[in-house]
């Protein structure tokens, strides 16, 4: 799973994409112009983004600019037209990581996304390990200590957050930025509930992997 943004102003093309992506356990958010989406990137964090060539406001070459301008460090793909075949140089020497080029099968997006997501230190093939925790990326099966467990969506989606990223803090607005969308309609106190609904899946004594800093937010600890 990650968290996608997706900047394309063929909104019918979009909505495929999005459909595609959604259905493999990612979480996208959708603009259609470059302008919008510098500002949603100024206030969310996103695990990659997917930028198209040619947008209103912002080209996807000038979006991709701003966004390294702003110490942003996520993989970035550019969607390029035939036409656009030649400037690639001019894409690359922007900050993007990647080119996947209009009309594309669905299917090589999701295989660009899976190179780029690849955190070799993190990954035991696409199985996610972290102290008695275990999920695959692919199939979202976690298992506790060796036993399968059954989650909900979202709970799958705030445990491979943590677990890509651990013994790291990280305080409610930002856990809520990178694991729901900006149209959602959550705050603090969603996050807690999740939070604790995880927390009964997943520890196995009186001791919670995800801990609570208090005053600042919550970690997993990768040693149990």
């Amino acid at each position: 799973m990650a968290k996608i943004l997706l900047v394309e102003d063929d909104q019918a093309f979009a909505g495929v994409v999005t459909d595609w992506l959604t259905n493999e356990n990612h979480i996208v958010e959708t603009c259609y112009d470059g302008t919008s989406a510098l500002e949603l990137l100024k206030s969310f964090g996103f695990d990659l983004l997917i930028l198209d060539w040619q947008l209103p406001g912002l080209s996807g070459v000038e979006l991709c600019k701003a966004y390294r301008a702003l110490n942003g460090l996520s993989p970035v793909i550019m969607l390029t037209g035939l036409g656009d075949i030649t400037d690639k140089t001019t894409g690359f020497d922007s900050g993007a990581d990647d080119y996947v080029t209009k009309p594309c099968d669905l299917r090589e997006i999701s295989a660009r996304i899976r190179a780029l997501l690849r955190r070799p230190a993190k990954f035991d093939g696409e199985v996610l390990k972290v102290a008695h925790l275990s999920l695959n990326s692919d199939s979202r099966v976690v298992e506790v200590a060796g036993k399968k467990v059954e989650l909900l969506p979202k709970e799958v989606a705030l445990l491979e957050f943590f677990m890509r990223h651990p013994d790291r803090v990280f305080n409610q607005d930002a856990i809520l930025a990178h694991v729901w969308t900006s149209e959602s309609d959550v705050g603090p106190e969603t996050v807690r509930t999740w939070i604790k609904r995880l927390r009964k899946k997943i520890d196995v004594d009186d001791k919670s992997l995800i801990q609570t800093i208090y005053g600042v937010g919550y970690k997993l600890n990768s040693e149990s």
